[in-house]
């Protein structure tokens, strides 16, 4: 994939969080609390050539799309990230992304570790989140718990979940999910500590650090 120059850095309000594990992990539930709880993050709608699923609407879970279209808006350059798993493409507009974070809204991507290692290489502030199971046990009952997936398809998630989670060293932090309530209270709390960094409250409260002469440097 060739580079793509673009102008996501971290001189923006707003900040961007990735959030990665092995299917079945919890990932989606503990998203969708955090968004509850947090309103100004907000969950970056992702292109994806897979058929919905059961209760799943365009425009809501995913923009559901044709290959034919999705590989013409990669060629476009339109995606700040996209990936092939489990046989689907998925991506990432970056063209949203950057006028959500440019007003000081906190976006949020669901994203595999072939998305997170594109993100990082063109936006080094973002912020990578690697949620894992308690157990391998306990990540085959919760996918079969689900009943979401065939065997076959259950089979073929457990067998990849290995070599995801042997990319949990490029993540910033690991929330182990193994109580919710206390793996959500982590997740709130890696948000909030990073609305408190340098760049994020310099651009957030630009006249509070012109009054007190505070300069910083962009990196």
């Amino acid at each position: 994939m060739s580079k793509i120059t673009t102008s996501l850095g971290s001189n923006h309000a707003g900040s961007l969080f990735m959030v990665a594990a092995p299917s079945g992990a919890g990932k989606s539930t503990l998203v969708n609390a955090l968004l509850a709880r947090e309103p100004d993050i907000s969950l970056s709608i992702s292109f994806t050539t897979r058929a919905p699923r059961p209760g799943e609407e365009d425009g809501r879970e995913y923009n559901f799309i044709s290959v034919d279209d999705f590989i013409a808006r990669k060629n476009q350059n339109e995606f700040l990230e996209c990936a092939e798993v489990h046989g689907n493409y998925y991506g990432t507009s970056r063209l949203l992304l950057e006028k959500h974070m440019k007003a000081g809204t906190d976006m949020l991507l669901e994203i595999d570790w072939q998305g997170a290692q594109q993100v990082k290489a063109q936006y080094p502030h973002s912020v990578g989140i690697f949620i894992l199971p308690p157990s391998f046990e306990a990540l085959e009952q919760r996918l079969n718990k689900r009943g979401q997936d065939s065997p076959q398809t259950i089979s073929r998630r457990l067998l990849a979940a290995g070599g995801e989670i042997a990319h949990v060293p490029e993540f910033e932090y690991v929330i182990i999910n193994q109580e919710f309530e206390v793996a959500l209270s982590e997740l709130v709390a890696i948000v909030k500590a990073t609305r408190c960094r340098l760049n994020q409250q310099a651009v957030r409260n630009a006249a509070l650090f012109a009054q007190f002469s505070i300069h910083t440097n962009p990196i």
